[in-house]
């Protein structure tokens, strides 16, 4: 029976063997699963200490935001959907805005401040790993 909304295509199972499990784009090698818990275990320790920081420092929209953004993995946009502001004023909240060159308020550079002040370095701490584990990438690590 024909259906125009679903098409399924006939395929032999002996031509399904003949791909790798590895060939696939979910493939994990045991390397990669290493690596992975490593980058876990950094960024759950640094979220601790960094998290505490958050009540003290930031406006409740900006403590908002910053759990959509980060714990949550929302977007922008949806962050704005959920505050019910636009999307500009939710970056606003996050990075700030630059007026005459200058980088002014925003969330991330407020926890940047807590944590230079309590001698966290979070790039130093998320970075200094080895090259093989895509340590001190020098996009995230240049003073720029």
């Amino acid at each position: 029976m024909y259906n125009p909304e679903f098409w399924e295509i006939p395929l032999d199972h002996a031509d399904l063997a003949k791909f790798s499990n590895e060939s696939g784009i979910w493939f994990e090698s045991g390397e990669d699963r290493e690596d992975r818990y490593v980058w876990e275990d950094r960024g759950s320790r640094l979220v601790g200490r960094v998290y505490d920081s958050l009540s003290e420092s930031l406006t409740p929209k900006q403590r908002e935001a910053v759990i959509l953004y980060f714990a949550h993995g929302k977007t922008q946009q949806e962050i704005a959907d959920i505050m019910g502001i636009s999307r500009r004023v939710v970056s606003q909240h996050l990075f700030g805005i630059c007026r005459n060159g200058k980088q002014i308020g925003g969330a991330i550079n407020k926890i940047r401040k807590i944590c230079a002040r309590r001698g966290l370095d979070i790039r130093l701490e998320l970075f200094s790993m080895p090259a093989r584990l895509g340590g001190s990438p020098s996009y995230m690590t240049s003073d720029a």
